[in-house]
């Protein structure tokens, strides 16, 4: 992996945000968009995935990063389990929650499998360079 000098720049910070506005979109639609406690924390936490992703690389240092990491994981997480309940009471159809749910599935892998790298990279972060 070659040095990433800015978040925009990574993979699943791109994922994340496509997410984000997939999630927007689908709940600006019929009672989805009146229904505006779970309109809007899932709209919380799928943005808090990239949020996350960004504010960690910002801190410059791997420790912190994977800290941060494993937030937008959680929010991930979060974000799949809410639409479950909008399939359950019909804000969703069957297409919709799948392929939500499988970008939320691959961001969530993307992220461990990040995770491990970072775990397993000799540098600690940018702040730490000499």
């Amino acid at each position: 992996m070659g040095r990433i000098d800015k978040f925009e720049d990574l993979e699943v910070w791109k994922l994340a945000r496509e997410f984000a506005k997939d999630i927007y979109l689908l709940t600006n639609q019929g009672d989805f968009s009146k229904d505006f406690r779970l309109r809007d924390q899932i709209r919380a936490s799928s943005g808090s995935i990239m949020d996350n992703i960004a504010e960690g690389f910002e801190r410059n240092g791997n420790k912190e990063f994977i800290q941060f990491l494993y937030i937008a994981k959680g929010s991930c997480g979060e974000a799949r389990s809410q639409l479950y309940r909008a399939l359950d009471i019909d804000y969703i159809n069957r297409e919709s929650f799948e392929k939500s749910s499988q970008k939320a599935t691959i961001i969530s892998q993307s992220l461990s499998n990040f995770i491990g790298y970072l775990r397993k990279s000799e540098l600690d972060g940018i702040k730490y360079r000499k």
